[in-house]
């Protein structure tokens, strides 16, 4: 796998944040797009973060790509795994 945005698919696409995977489902990039902040999971951290997503998917159907992504980042605790993004950061 390479680290190219366009490597990358869009899952969820919300104003305030993205959650993009690579085509083999082993990483996965949760972006906060209003504070630049990416996190790039693989591992344990991403079967952790697909589980999650599915979880509240099946809790909260009717939830926008933002509530969801934003329990995520906030509740899930994927903002502890952050950095801040590079360049313009349109990887979405």
């Amino acid at each position: 796998m390479t680290d190219e945005p366009d490597a990358l698919t869009v899952l969820a696409d919300g104003l305030d944040y993205a959650l993009l995977s690579s085509p083999d489902g082993l990483t996965y990039v949760l972006r906060c797009k209003s504070e630049s902040l990416t996190a790039r999971l693989s591992g344990d951290d991403a079967s952790r973060l697909k589980a999650d997503y599915q979880t509240i998917r099946e809790q909260f159907p009717n939830w926008a790509a933002d509530q969801t992504l934003a329990q995520l980042w906030d509740q899930g605790g994927y903002s502890w795994l952050a950095a801040e993004e590079h360049g313009n950061g349109d990887a979405c």
